[in-house]
């Protein structure tokens, strides 16, 4: 008898073959019906051509109480989930470097619910993912908790698992990526929240209860597609990145994960002399921040997160001569730069996400300060204007800044880790103004008794100009520069090169 014939060798095959897509014609067809890939699919284009150690593959759930084994070993073969150590981006980086704790729900199985052993399986792989310093990858489409596990007969409730807890404590230097399509309720959808990096197709739904949990609530009755969808998770915030389809998202987070494995060959760079010409000659005109963006940093090397919530502040990440940066960037077309309560969460967020995975962050300002009045107020400005100074200020990487224009009160400094005096290099524009607050509010507030002395509406006019060009001229780069309020004003076709410098030489 042959190795290959032995009997243990063969139950092995068999009972791994049943967890295949092959061996599953009627789970798979009901994915394709639709328009939806398999979980193995999306590992596989996840992969590409990289080693995949699986663990908990003969897992099945804890239902053996009330459902023939042999049916739990078809319908419910690795309970729900596929949990592994993969190697993803391997044509970018070493073996150390391309290694990824994966976790990809399969909602074929059980609706992707979450039972004993499906829970066991999780908490296995992030421990070794905490122990190893590991990124994670998690596909979380799935029903929340399953309550059919009848074999375990130790628990009321089931509240003592640690997998909620272990995914929002993980700390390893890397990031928390999660990829969601299709429903993700309940404890999926708390996955989903939790991490660093969120990316959803446009056919999700992401809800903290499903229809039955609203419904049982006494809350109404709703049919899951109109719980959390995709565009409305977009607008809010809790969809960081939203793609078409499933195909687009394994893509997009190959990508993401790509800037925190490790410096790549440094990348094209455009030719930096139309950033002369980048803003316009009246400081009262906006310009789309994005074009300077993407001609400073490595060609084709921006991804930006969360672009429709709090759009007034631009988050993303690139790569400066290789080197994967965060950045973080006013975008005056919005709100004229101002940062309202949406765009300090969005920012203080982001920080947070750079401080705990060792990105630099390279500041461009242009904003007259936070958004003020009793509009703001209402929507907790103090609160979350505050915990954004609390983040900038918490920061253990390299801020380099650079101020393209208007750099007013304390959204400027907020900006810019809480202080002028705190980024590693901070640089200014030609065009770039400073004051304690807008020169225009400056003018009618300090100078209210001249004004209000002036009766002619002309001659008062007059006196406000002359007074906001001598405010300007105070408040000029090359005046803020000579008082050291700040370490340069460059000229911006260098703003790359000077960058490169100063951010390799204070790492």
């Amino acid at each position: 008898m042959s190795e290959g014939d032995r009997p243990e060798l063969r139950e092995l095959r068999e009972r791994l073959d049943r967890g295949s897509d092959a061996q599953r014609p009627e789970a798979v067809a009901r994915r394709k019906k639709k328009g939806f890939r398999t979980a193995r699919e999306n590992l596989a284009d996840l992969l590409g051509t990289g080693a995949f150690v699986e663990y908990g593959a003969q897992a099945v759930a804890a239902q053996r109480r009330r459902r023939d084994y042999e049916e739990l070993q078809r319908e419910t073969l690795g309970d729900g989930v596929i949990t592994g150590i993969g190697e993803v981006n391997g044509e970018y980086f070493s073996v150390d470097e391309r290694r990824a704790a994966l976790v990809v729900y399969d909602y074929s199985v059980l609706a992707g619910t979450q039972g004993f052993f499906h829970h066991a399986k999780i908490d296995r792989l992030l421990s070794i993912a905490a122990r190893q310093s590991l990124p994670v990858i998690m596909y979380t489409e799935g029903g929340g908790g399953r309550p059919g596990d009848t074999d375990v007969t130790t628990q009321i409730a089931g509240l003592n698992v640690d997998t909620f807890a272990s995914w929002a404590s993980l700390d390893t230097g890397m990031p928390r990526i999660v990829v969601n399509n299709g429903y993700c309720f309940a404890g999926n959808a708390a996955l989903f929240g939790a991490g660093d990096i969120r990316i959803a197709t446009r056919a999700s739904n992401i809800g903290m209860a499903g229809p039955a949990m609203i419904e049982g609530g006494g809350l109404g009755s709703f049919r899951p597609d109109e719980i959390g969808p995709a565009d409305t998770q977009w607008r809010n915030g809790v969809i960081d990145i939203l793609v078409d389809n499933e195909a687009d998202a394994t893509a997009m987070a190959r990508r993401v994960l790509w800037y925190f494995q490790g410096d790549v060959c440094p990348g094209a760079a455009q030719d930096q002399t139309p950033l002369r010409e980048a803003l316009p000659e009246d400081r009262r005109w906006g310009y789309p921040v994005r074009d300077v963006i993407e001609r400073l940093f490595d060609a084709d090397s921006f991804t930006e997160l969360r672009r429709v919530f709090g759009r007034s502040v631009v988050t993303g990440l690139a790569r400066l001569d290789g080197r994967a940066v965060g950045v973080l960037a006013s975008d005056c077309q919005q709100l004229g730069g101002a940062v309202d309560s949406e765009a300090s969460d969005k920012a203080s967020r982001f920080l947070n996400l750079c401080n705990r995975t060792g990105l630099p962050v390279i500041s461009l300002v242009d904003t007259p300060g936070f958004m003020v009045g009793p509009d703001s107020e209402s929507e907790a400005a103090v609160h979350r204007m505050s915990a954004l100074f609390e983040s900038a200020a918490s920061l253990r990487v390299p801020i380099l800044a650079v101020f393209l224009r208007k750099a007013y009160g304390l959204g400027a400094m907020a900006l810019v880790g809480g202080s002028f005096a705190v980024p590693h290099f901070a640089a200014a524009w030609p065009t770039g103004e400073f004051g304690g607050m807008g020169l225009e509010g400056a003018v009618r507030l300090g100078f209210r008794k001249e004004l209000e002395a002036v009766s002619d509406p002309k001659g008062r006019q007059k006196l406000f100009d002359k007074l906001l060009a001598e405010l300007y001229d105070k408040g000029k780069a090359l005046e803020a520069a000579a008082h050291l309020e700040i370490d340069a004003v460059i000229d911006p076709a260098d703003t790359r090169d000077q960058l490169i410098h100063a951010l390799y030489r204070q790492s």
